[in-house]
């Protein structure tokens, strides 16, 4: 059962995340920002991640506690629910349009953080400052020991780039964790552990 839940409070923001790598999309997300909960919705369905998130912030100050803290419990909820990753693709791509946006996701699910973000956004989408997603996915590749590579190709329109990258991320990551006929039983690493 790969599953996992992350209750994780501080003095900006009370967290409670639950996943299921083997779901069907399910999900039901409230952070108290509208847009991330959308893009949030976008990544598990096109995961196939069940996903329940319920998020308190002091988004009176901004949203960028809730994101990093969010993207924070989704990293310790990802490697908690992969446990020592037997047995997984471990690696997963996606090219994905989004009209005339088009973004790359590649990702290793290597025990090791690292993060190439590389997109030109406009300051906000509505009322979300777009530097936040960069800072999402910081928080969850340094969790979750994720090396994570998002290029954007084209695009002009800020909530296209960005929902492009959020579905392509949930495309290469439920390839990188779907369990693998040729893995079976294994860790997919020459050291022997990730």
């Amino acid at each position: 059962m790969r599953r996992a839940e992350i209750v994780r409070k501080t003095n900006e923001t009370d967290i409670r995340l639950c996943i299921d790598l083997d779901g069907s999309g399910k999900n039901s997300i409230s952070t108290g920002c509208g847009f991330l909960d959308h893009m949030l919705e976008l990544f598990s369905r096109h995961a196939r991640f069940d996903l329940e998130i319920d998020a308190a912030g002091d988004t009176y100050v901004d949203y960028h506690h809730t994101a990093e803290d969010v993207g924070i419990a989704l990293g310790l909820a990802l490697k908690q629910a992969l446990g020592d990753c037997r047995g997984i693709n471990r690696y997963g791509s996606f090219l994905l349009p989004m009209d005339e946006a088009l973004a790359l996701v590649a990702l290793d699910i290597s025990g090791r953080s690292h993060l190439s973000c590389s997109l030109e956004l406009k300051d906000k989408v509505g009322d979300f400052d777009t530097e936040l997603v960069a800072e999402f996915f910081a928080a969850v590749c340094r969790n979750a020991g994720l090396t994570l590579h998002i290029k954007q190709l084209d695009g002009i329109n800020t909530h296209h780039i960005i929902e492009a990258v959020f579905k392509g991320f949930g495309r290469a990551l439920g390839i990188a964790v779907s369990v693998s006929e040729a893995w079976k039983g294994e860790i997919p690493s020459t050291k022997g552990v990730l």
